[in-house]
């Protein structure tokens, strides 16, 4: 699905009439014909009413698999903004339970749809209206300086956690029942996401485009996930997933559009 991105990015960039309905189109150029359960009672999209902060802001899912079935790939789509695949987790080892939560940047107010493909085929799809501050941040300039970044670019700090804080009071609660079930990896991220879109505004060129591509998370030596990212996470974008009862080591690797690879990794102190 990685190769749609450009297309879906002119999509949304062809003109005003899109904007008003994107989603139509961002369904038929992902799924096709392919139904869709439409709020689903499997799928829970975890967003703040209205963002304080388009240039950071943390949006979340959980996803619980019908029974009898596992989850394979879980998609976030931002609509409105220009890159609508926000990102698309692929699990090497199909989950009954997943969940995450992601630092992005926001075009503005948007429709936002959170898709769910089960081993069956099954797609279960929630989604949710988001009201923003209007910054626009997806062309903003960014936040640190360019050239400061990248003496870091790519590094990442990982860590253990009991469970997944998402911002919303009811996923926080539906979150908590997974105790004891679920644990969570932290992955916080060094990198200064250049959309393309943003201006500087010494030069008035357009900073080169440079964002994280893939994120691969293996958990046990054995691979778990792997998140395509866009021009729609945040700068340094903070990732939380959930990951199984027991796990004791952890490595990520990035790739990002530059080529540039990076990995690190973590163990619980036992190991």
């Amino acid at each position: 699905m990685k190769h749609l991105a450009p297309a879906l990015a002119a999509l949304l960039l062809s003109g005003p009439a899109l904007a008003q309905s994107a989603w139509p189109d961002i369904q038929a150029a992902l799924y096709g014909d392919a139904p869709l359960v439409a709020q689903s009672a499997q799928v829970t999209l975890d967003a703040p009413f209205r963002a304080t902060d388009d240039a950071r802001t943390v949006l979340g899912g959980h996803v619980i698999a019908p029974a009898g079935q596992k989850i394979t790939t879980v998609t976030l789509v931002i609509d409105e903004n220009p890159a609508p695949v926000a990102a698309e987790f692929h699990l090497a080892a199909p989950q009954a339970e997943f969940a995450f939560s992601l630092t992005t940047r926001l075009n503005g107010q948007t429709p936002l749809h959170l898709v769910a493909l089960t081993d069956t085929g099954e797609r279960h799809m929630a989604e949710a209206f988001l009201k923003t501050s209007g910054q626009g941040a997806c062309a903003a300039p960014p936040g640190t300086d360019p050239v400061a970044a990248l003496a870091t670019l790519g590094e990442m700090e990982l860590a253990f956690l009991p469970d997944i804080a998402a911002p919303s009071k009811s996923v926080n609660t539906r979150l908590a029942t997974l105790a004891g079930k679920v644990r969570a990896l932290d992955v916080d991220i060094s990198h200064p996401s250049h959309s393309g879109l943003a201006m500087d505004q010494i030069t008035l060129l357009y900073t080169p485009l440079r964002v994280v591509d893939e994120l691969a998370i293996s958990i046990d030596n054995r691979p778990y996930l792997t998140m395509t990212g866009s021009i729609s996470l945040s700068e340094n974008p903070r990732l939380r997933v959930s990951i199984p009862t027991g796990t004791t080591t952890a490595e990520v690797s990035l790739n990002d559009t530059d080529g540039t690879r990076t990995s690190a990794r973590t163990s619980l102190a036992a190991y």
